[in-house]
């Protein structure tokens, strides 16, 4: 299962956030910028969303995740927490791939706010029109 060394780091990024994961074997303990994970992660549903990876391959008790946040927001930190978690498991066992890439955990979503073009107030909206 696992190589020479037994901590296994990875990045994951989600719009502008970036995660650096790192995965050691352990009891289930996830700390998030050295706060607790349920402190920095208040709503339940993006908690659930983070440890779907974990419970996919049966890993929620095997492993100890310590991560680093930066940029974005709360959503798209989670967004980038689970990515790298996905392909840290992966890293630590290659057999989880499979499992991963199935249920979209290891695709980076690369949807990202468009740019404010010139001349117009926002990405798409026009100024009112005004025929006379």
């Amino acid at each position: 299962m696992a190589t020479a060394t037994t901590e296994f780091i990875a990045t994951g990024r989600r719009k502008t956030a970036v995660a650096r994961v790192r995965l050691t074997p352990g009891v289930g303990k996830l700390f998030v910028n050295g706060k607790e994970f349920s402190v920095y992660f208040a709503d339940e549903s993006l908690r659930s969303y983070i440890e779907q990876p974990l419970e996919l391959v049966n890993a929620k008790d095997q492993f100890d995740i310590q991560a680093r946040l930066d940029g974005g927001g709360i959503a798209g930190q989670a967004g980038a927490l689970r990515h790298g978690i996905s392909r840290a498991l992966v890293e630590a066992n290659s057999e989880n791939r499979d499992i991963l890439k199935g249920n979209g955990c290891l695709t980076r979503d690369g949807r990202m706010k468009e740019r404010k073009k010139p001349g117009q107030p926002g990405a798409r909206k026009r100024f009112q029109f005004s025929k006379r």
